[in-house]
Formats: structure tokens, C-alpha cells, sequence
């Protein structure tokens, strides 16, 4: 079974799956939180968002409270957030835990995935990005600091793309 079949809940409650969020398309999918010091990685979330849509491309945000409590908020709070504060137009899954005995199944899989220095395992923290196929292969895996707009994460979407 895909990633893409797991259960997962839009942010407004609406029951379906992974695939449901992403379209079928391939995606950037993010551990978000509206209480970071990394939360103004939305905006280039959303720059990505919009460049890369009319490709058949979709960022697609997580919100986790596992990193510090970041994420307190109910649904209704975050999706007022991220829409008033950085104009967030793309898909959010419902709160989901990315480390831990309760991991969400899609981060069950996500954290086999190795980042570019062989890193793999437990999420470090908010905004950890992970770049899938159509078909839910991880193909890149980034760090909480390394930028949406970072050449690393833009040559590697593009690189799906082409």
C-alpha cells in the first residue's frame, strides 16, 4: 500500500487520504506549526505553491504540536492563521503526531527516507520537508532549515517535474 492511501483527515475535519490531499500530484509535504520561529517558511511555502501548481504540483502542510507546543491551536485557529497571516492556499491535513508510539502512518514511512547527508529516522523539528512522487515515493528529504525557496529543494522539485 502507497503513503498515498493512508488515512488522513483535511485540516477542516473532512475524512480521506493522503492522495486526496496531494491531488495525485507530487508534493512537498511539511510538518508545520503556527508558533515557531521557522513558521515564516510559509510564505515561501505558499511562493512554491503558487510557482509550481500549474505544473501538477502541490505543497501540502501537517501541522504537528510535538516541538515545543507549537501548534496548540484547534483546527478553526489554525486555518485562520495561516490564511490571515501568510495567505496559505495550500491543502493542511488535520494535526498529526510525526515522531513517537503515535506517528501518523504516512510519517511511519516518510522517516525511512534519508536527507542529502544520510540522515534518516525521528523528525528534528517544525518544517521538515519531505518531496514525494505521484505515486508517494520519497525522493528528497530537507531539514527544518533548509528554506523552501533553498536551490536544493526548488532543483529538486524541477527536477521531478521535467
Amino acid at each position: 500500500m502507497s503513503i498515498l492511501d493512508a488515512d488522513l483527515a483535511r485540516l477542516d475535519g473532512t475524512p480521506g487520504t493522503l492522495r486526496d490531499l496531494t491531488g495525485g500530484r507530487p508534493a512537498l509535504l511539511v510538518n508545520v506549526a503556527s508558533k515557531c520561529g521557522l513558521t515564516p517558511q510559509y510564505t515561501q511555502l505558499e511562493q512554491l505553491q503558487e510557482q509550481y501548481a500549474s505544473d501538477g504540483f502541490t505543497v501540502v502542510g501537517l501541522p504537528c504540536n510535538q516541538f515545543g507546543g507549537q501548534e496548540p491551536g484547534s483546527a478553526e485557529e489554525i486555518a485562520e492563521f495561516c490564511s490571515a497571516t501568510y495567505g496559505v492556499t495550500f491543502p493542511m491535513s488535520e494535526k498529526v503526531e510525526v515522531n513517537g508510539p503515535g506517528r501518523h502512518p504516512v510519517y511511519a514511512e516518510l522517516v525511512e527516507a534519508a536527507d542529502a547527508e544520510g540522515r534518516d529516522g525521528d523528525i528534528q523539528w517544525n518544517f521538515e520537508k519531505f518531496l514525494i512522487d505521484a505515486d508517494g515515493r520519497v525522493v528528497g528529504r530537507f531539514g527544518p532549515r533548509v528554506t523552501p525557496d533553498d536551490p536544493q529543494v526548488t532543483g529538486a522539485i524541477e527536477a521531478l517535474l521535467a
